[in-house]
């Protein structure tokens, strides 16, 4: 099968992210063993997710982790010109949703399977494929603790994130939190017997945007773009008549985080402003959504060389995006991020990635194959 078979295959199982993903895991792991890879797959704690882990080569030697997510985000959006789930093609272009974003990259490192596997491996090569990367990298915490009795420490983990084929080094870190705050409806016109669930939320907000102003002043970190950790509201609801006082509000938080600055720390005084309201009478419920640690390779790693000599170019110093990558590096991991495709084109209608994309990178896989035959 070629590249643009297999992403025409994968393209077909709308995994979106959240919901149950068998039929991507079979799909990816019928290629693999028609290659005679073995697979692992592993179901996390939803019991209707999975995430698959395959080797090439002697699994308890040193080698190289290729890490994809199967998910994608919904593709709902009117803009879309065709079935977001049925592959395009317009040229050499290739539409549809999880193109470049990332199961473009899946199909390239399926695609160089043949060649891979052609010549035994001194090194190995593995699959690490897993589920809810859009939702926080939900997956991933549940694949990691399991790696130290499927291989040997790897030499380094890939991460194919579109990026232009482009390595990157570092990547900002991130948490995010829902708080709903619940008080007590009544009329309007009688305040006094009531509990203003806004009026409360606005203790919450208050303090978000004073930690956001603070985080402006540092620290600094200049490969960033901005240099410093943010931290913004990003949706509120709340209330269901002008003339009904607000017994529930729900608001969510998100923080970035640039390397050394553990993401979820950022958020502590707006969690602190919240609970302070249940004196007043006030039910407050903090919830953790999700989160990853920042990402931060040396430029001088010997993972950056190798990516810098499989592509021809030199690694970029950050990006504004995360990854999962960041959680290979806090499990002791080198990692970096590199695969095909523009972010720019992720989680927006008419989605593509281009035929000269997928066959640079089948071949930058293909030549990390033949390293490992060395």
């Amino acid at each position: 099968m070629t590249v643009i078979d297999i992403l025409k295959d994968l393209i077909a199982v709308p995994s979106v992210v959240g919901t149950p993903n068998a039929a991507i895991v079979d799909a990816i792991r019928r290629v693999l063993e028609d290659a005679g890879v073995r697979v692992r797959v592993l179901p996390g704690p939803e019991g209707d997710r999975f995430n698959l882990f395959a080797t090439i080569g002697p699994a308890m030697v040193p080698g190289y982790v290729l890490s994809g997510h199967m998910d994608v985000v919904p593709a709902t959006e009117a803009e879309w010109t065709s079935d977001p789930f049925q592959m395009r093609a317009d040229g050499d272009c290739f539409y549809g949703r999880g193109t470049s974003d990332m199961k473009g990259f899946i199909a390239a490192a399926l695609a160089a399977l043949p060649t891979i596997t052609a010549a035994p491996l001194a090194r190995p090569i593995h699959f690490a494929f897993t589920y809810d990367e859009e939702a926080g990298c939900q997956g991933a915490p549940h694949l990691l603790p399991h790696l130290p009795s499927f291989c040997a420490p790897p030499m380094g983990v890939i991460v194919g994130e579109p990026s232009g084929l482009r390595a990157v080094r570092a990547h900002k870190g991130k948490a995010a939190a829902r708080l709903t705050i619940r008080g007590r409806s009544g009329h309007s016109s009688r305040p006094d017997q009531g509990l203003n669930a806004i009026h409360a939320m606005t203790d919450a907000l208050t303090a978000a945007v004073v930690q956001a102003e603070r985080l402006t002043h540092g620290p600094m970190d200049s490969v960033f773009e901005p240099p410093y950790s943010s931290l913004q509201v990003g949706t509120i609801q709340g209330g269901r008549a002008v003339n009904i006082i607000p017994d529930s509000c729900a608001a969510e938080f998100e923080a970035r985080a640039i390397a050394g600055v553990k993401p979820s720390t950022l958020l502590e005084p707006v969690r602190r402003a919240a609970e302070q309201l249940e004196a007043q009478g006030f039910a407050v419920d903090w919830t953790e959504t999700g989160a990853y640690p920042a990402l931060s390779l040396p430029a001088r790693s010997p993972l950056a060389q190798l990516l810098e000599e499989l592509t021809g170019q030199e690694p970029l110093a950050a990006v504004s995006y995360g990854t999962e990558a960041g959680l290979y590096q806090t499990a002791g991991m080198d990692a970096i991020i590199c695969g095909p495709g523009d972010i720019s084109r992720a989680h927006r209608p008419n989605e593509h990635i281009r035929l000269d994309e997928l066959q640079a990178c089948q071949s930058m896989i293909e030549a990390l194959g033949a390293r490992c035959r060395l």
